[in-house]
């Protein structure tokens, strides 16, 4: 039977040999699972709304001439 407590001292025995880079990565994806696999990270969602800004420029300004 595996406990919590194993699982937690195999994973930190295997991210010991891994770059910083995917460290980075690493943590970024198990904040992601703190708040939920639907939510999107803050900077994911002001970027995706940046972009969307930049396609419908005119309409946003249509939107606020009315």
């Amino acid at each position: 039977m595996t406990t919590a407590t194993t699982l937690k001292d195999q994973i930190l025995e295997e991210i010991d040999h891994l770059p910083v880079e995917t460290l980075a990565e690493i943590l970024a994806y198990v904040q992601g699972l703190r708040t939920g696999p639907n939510v999107a990270p803050h900077d994911e969602v002001w970027q995706a709304y940046l972009e969307s800004e930049q396609e419908r420029e005119e309409v946003y300004r249509r939107l606020a001439d009315s």
